[in-house]
């Protein structure tokens, strides 16, 4: 009876233990992500003077995820930034084994 017990309740604890690995991944590089964008947009926008608000943070699977091969986890941040009466948004990659991230303008 307890087998039974392990083998239903195992997965779940597993899945929401991986819910919260995610949540701590994505506000570990939220920072990484908000300042990528911010110097991006300082850039593009020939504007120093800029504020940064985070759309919406997901995590993206690997697109290789076999026993053998895996890709890594990246964490990917929608960001708007706003400065000198412009506004930009960008989409904002960190991988999970890096400490950079890369900030893409989506257009």
């Amino acid at each position: 009876m307890k087998a039974t017990y392990t083998v239903f309740f195992l997965p779940i604890v597993i899945a929401v233990a991986g819910c919260a690995t995610q949540q701590q991944m994505l506000d570990a590089k939220q920072s990484a992500a908000v300042q990528a964008a911010t110097s991006r947009a300082q850039f593009d926008m020939n504007c120093q003077t800029t504020e940064a608000t985070v759309l919406s943070r997901t995590m993206l699977q690997p697109a290789l995820a076999g026993p053998l091969v895996a890709g890594p986890e990246r964490a990917e941040f929608t960001i708007g930034v706003a400065g000198c009466g412009q506004r930009q948004e960008f989409i904002v990659i960190c991988p999970e084994d890096t400490d950079g991230c890369f900030a893409a303008n989506p257009r």
